[in-house]
């Protein structure tokens, strides 16, 4: 697994973002994947160390692809230069949340733990509810030193703290977030290091846990929307 490989593959395509470019170089794109998902297994490995709940996946059910739906968007080139996958107890799903992985070139790519999607109304509305009875539990794990120094909570958010919520709620800012979410930045640089890497995110993600499980606790009920 060649990290700088995946790179230089991505860089390329972000140049190139078009069909011809893409399909001229469909061998390389095959050699840049495999090293992604190998990236991931080695991922699962690690973070099976504090979280066996994750060590059945196999990487292809975590990746998401590379080609872009346009049909909504502005933006009409057809690739996203960046392998993603998210490592979760039940697969790439954004529920139960898991540990986010972004490679992206110009330093771009980050680690990530948390509710991405604020789409699913329920989901929102349990977390929030959550946060209003077990306040105590997140200003611990938000206010916790390790925390604090390598995150800040994100999220979408309400301008104002939503109807049957009160304002003087000692979490109120938090209840106006539709997400919560944890970004870790990475340099490119911090990439090149292909055996090293994997231990360093599984550390990172270690950190992510108890938010993450905090989040999971107050999803426990939801249900994935049919399609």
């Amino acid at each position: 697994m060649n990290i700088e490989f995946i790179m230089d593959y991505l860089s390329q395509l972000s140049i190139n973002n078009n069909r011809e470019w893409y399909h001229a170089n469909k061998e390389d794109y095959k050699k840049a994947n495999a090293g992604f998902e190998e990236l991931v297994q080695e991922l699962i490995l690690e973070i099976g160390k504090f979280d066996a709940s994750i060590l059945h996946h196999n990487p292809k059910d975590l990746t998401f692809k590379i080609v872009r739906d346009t049909r909504f968007s502005r933006d009409k080139s057809p690739y996203n230069p960046a392998f993603r996958a998210h490592i979760a107890s039940k697969g790439k799903l954004p529920v139960p949340v898991g540990y986010y992985l972004m490679l992206s070139p110009g330093s771009q790519s980050f680690l990530g733990g948390g509710l991405f999607a604020d789409m699913f109304k329920d989901a929102t509305a349990m977390v929030r509810d959550y946060i209003v009875h077990n306040g105590d539990e997140w200003e611990k794990i938000i206010h916790g030193p390790e925390f604090e120094k390598h995150f800040t909570v994100k999220g979408t958010a309400l301008k104002n703290v939503p109807a049957g919520y009160s304002k003087e709620h000692p979490q109120a800012e938090y209840l106006k977030f539709k997400s919560w979410y944890l970004e870790y930045p990475l340099k490119d640089a911090e990439l090149k290091d292909t055996e090293l890497f994997p231990v360093k995110a599984a550390e990172i993600f270690r950190l992510m846990k108890p938010f993450n499980d905090y989040l999971n606790k107050a999803l426990a009920e939801f249900q994935m929307p049919e399609r």
